[in-house]
């Protein structure tokens, strides 16, 4: 992985106002952008403004259209979106949605391992018996995105020490990282264990306890 990713360019800005099944609205800035290192249509989503010598608030989200667009239980995607957004907004910031669906291996790929989980396999224990990687992501074209808007320094806001420590040896000043909110369902409990337990999210592992489905 380079210590300083290739330079990427800003294609283009279109204001969207987004709206939210909860009736949450707020306007944002979409940029597209030329020269990213993966060659995939990752979108910065810039919100609000950041205090005069405040560093912006930054959240890199992975797609996730079960999740994301149908609102499935099995993961913490959607609220994790939802939450991100308003919180940037209110501080000024940009959230990137990038197109790394099921952490890097492909829509069907993570609904063949939901199948599996199905059988009693964790999320990355899945990823493994399907010979793919536990976790695919690069964020070399998160970084090269962030410089084209200008952003040096931030504070991340995940519960993902990878994604801090790729951001920083990619030559991002990662000032601190910020844990979004836990967001359980008797269907992601497992889900979010393993991801304390296999790659030390910074979740409460004691709230994380079985809920009954109903």
């Amino acid at each position: 992985m380079p210590d300083t990713p290739a330079a990427a360019t800003q294609r283009a800005r279109v204001r969207v106002p987004l709206r939210f099944p909860d009736g949450y609205s707020v306007d944002a800035e979409l940029v597209t952008f030329h020269g990213l290192a993966d060659g995939l249509e990752h979108v910065a989503v810039v919100l609000g403004e950041p205090a005069p010598g405040a560093v912006p608030l930054v959240r890199l989200h992975s797609e996730c259209l079960t999740g994301d667009v149908f609102g499935s239980a099995r993961c913490d995607c959607g609220p994790q979106l939802r939450e991100a957004v308003e919180r940037i907004a209110e501080t000024g910031g940009v959230l990137l949605y990038l197109r790394q669906e099921g952490r890097g291996i492909g829509l069907y790929n993570k609904l063949d391992a939901y199948a599996l989980q199905d059988q009693g396999l964790d999320t990355y224990e899945a990823n493994a018996a399907l010979g793919l990687p536990e976790d695919g992501r690069d964020y070399t074209a998160a970084a090269q995105m962030l410089r084209a808007l200008g952003i040096t320094e931030l504070d991340l806001l995940s519960n993902n020490p990878d994604k801090a420590e790729q951001l920083r040896g990619l030559g991002t000043d990662v000032h601190d990282r910020v844990p979004t909110g836990v967001f359980t369902t008797p269907h992601n409990v497992r889900y979010l264990r393993a991801k304390v337990l296999q790659t030390q999210h910074t979740l409460p592992l004691a709230d994380l306890t079985e809920l009954s489905v109903s």
